[in-house]
């Protein structure tokens, strides 16, 4: 595996229906304060829906359209948006009804969501599988089913299905959704425990992460090696955007806003592009001292290396410095998809990874330019938003009709009875 595959990859989804945290004043970040009845913090769902695009992207045009994402700019990619977003919005979610229902309810709440996101990994494992076949076979290239891990599936076809069921068998592009599985599983304890102590909490998260890297703590798949995302390290990212959420970004808002802070961000966002720079463009190369890439190589992204971590956190220190709350971009028509994709994290990762694989084929067996790439993308992203704005107007049609069947119970019971 080459440096580069080892720090760019993919990965995906959020808790969904949470009542946002309030914006806190504009030299503030995200906090864990309520907001008025109805209100969003629309930042979550706008930069959980450019995680979005930018992973379909990166998973339909690897070669090409990766230029356009910041998976080539740095270290981190949209994994870590990803996961630090999820956990903030499921802390805030479901601390809030933990503190007011209590752990048992607060836990059957989680583990339904749980299942929802289990039974979304197998119902896209089917449908992917099925699309890829159709694909090799269609076209006589079997270079499909072995690039996306089907080969090990029609071998042992029995055992692969037990396993796929078990989490531990998965097809290329889908290893974020059993990633999210099983920290979601353990968040009621999460929860609990930062209800006790969240700073305690915080620092068994990454003690637990200390012990990974010195132990080589890891999850086995099917046939064969690991998990492409090691549940011990990544979950520190998860934990860390529970505590933000809880509390924690509120409290060291000013250490995050502050100037030295926000100079040490960019310096190391600038240094993390050289270095990526210098994998692309091997001329560079002279630039990298040795002991530099003895020290820094190789930068995994399995076990979330703390140079990815330390690049997320510089990358979102700045965010917050330049997208406030209520920052009036939020409100701009032309941010409205990213939004609305942000909103339907579940479905809409699903459908990327559908379409992503679409495109792959369709842009690999024409031997598309550019122009074609882009044009993929586009289309891709346009069928993700419009699945974005059915699903909310599915929602919304029913909320009115729940209300309407409340008010009207009687005749609504004569209607809806056959």
């Amino acid at each position: 595996m080459s440096t580069i595959d080892r720090v760019a990859e993919p990965p995906l989804a959020g808790a969904g229906g949470y009542d946002t945290a309030k914006g806190a004043p504009a030299t503030a970040v995200p906090s864990a304060a309520p907001v008025g009845a109805g209100e969003r913090e629309l930042r979550i769902d706008l930069f959980r829906g450019l995680a979005l695009w930018l992973i379909f992207v990166d998973h339909m045009s690897p070669d090409v359209l990766t230029w356009f994402t910041i998976r080539s700019y740095g270290f981190s990619d949209a994994a870590e948006i990803f996961i630090f977003i999820s956990g903030y919005t499921a802390a805030f979610v479901y601390g809030r009804a933990m503190r007011e229902s209590g752990f048992v309810i607060a836990t059957a709440r989680i583990l339904r969501r749980v299942w929802q996101i289990y039974v979304a990994n197998v119902f896209l494992f089917t449908l992917f599988f099925a699309e890829i076949v159709y694909a090799t076979r269609s076209f006589s290239n079997p270079l499909y089913t072995e690039e996306m891990g089907v080969n090990d599936f029609l071998k042992h076809p029995n055992v692969a299905i037990y396993q796929a069921l078990l989490l531990r068998f998965r097809l290329l592009n889908m290893d974020v959704l059993p990633l999210y599985v099983v920290l979601m599983f353990f968040l009621p304890w999460i929860l609990r425990l930062m209800q006790w102590r969240a700073n305690v909490t915080l620092a068994l998260s990454v003690a637990l992460y200390v012990l990974a890297w010195k132990y080589d703590l890891h999850l086995t798949s099917y046939p064969n090696g690991f998990w492409a995302f090691n549940p011990f390290f990544w979950q520190l990212l998860f934990v860390f955007g529970a505590w933000c959420a809880l509390g924690g970004a509120r409290r060291i808002s000013w250490l995050i806003l502050s100037p030295v802070t926000q100079w040490i961000a960019l310096v190391y966002v600038v240094l993390a592009f050289s270095v990526t720079m210098t994998w692309y463009f091997p001329q560079l190369g002279f630039l990298m001292p040795r002991r530099l890439e003895q020290w820094i190589y190789p930068i995994s992204k399995t076990d979330l290396d703390v140079l990815r971590f330390a690049h997320f956190l510089a990358l979102a220190a700045i965010t917050v410095r330049f997208v406030p709350p209520g920052w009036p971009g939020l409100k701009s028509p032309w941010l409205w998809p990213l939004i609305l994709c942000g909103q339907h994290s579940l479905e809409i990762f699903c459908v990327g990874v559908f379409l992503a694989f679409v495109g792959y084929f369709v842009l690999n067996e024409s031997s598309a330019g550019l122009g074609l790439h882009i044009l993929a993308a586009f289309f891709g992203i346009l069928v993700m938003t419009a699945v974005a704005w059915l699903n909310t107007w599915y929602k919304r049609s029913d909320r009115e009709s729940r209300s309407w069947t409340g008010e009207h119970g009687g005749n609504a019971d004569i209607v809806g009875g056959g």
